[in-house]
């Protein structure tokens, strides 16, 4: 597994999350942050990881 930053759309604190190989495929995975504690969604793929809000869509 491979650990990246993210950055909270909520808090905008940033954290390490260890996210597993996606095989070039796009992966979303609910997480809560580490920092405020609220729901999020994690987005790994070709593009890249990042995080998004529950409301984003």
């Amino acid at each position: 597994m491979e650990t990246v930053e993210i950055q909270c759309p909520t808090c905008f604190e940033w954290f390490e999350v260890a996210v597993p190989e996606t095989g070039g495929r796009t992966v979303e995975m609910d997480y809560d942050c580490e920092v405020c504690c609220r729901p999020l969604v994690i987005v790994a793929g070709p593009g890249g990881v990042w995080a998004k809000s529950l409301s984003d869509g």
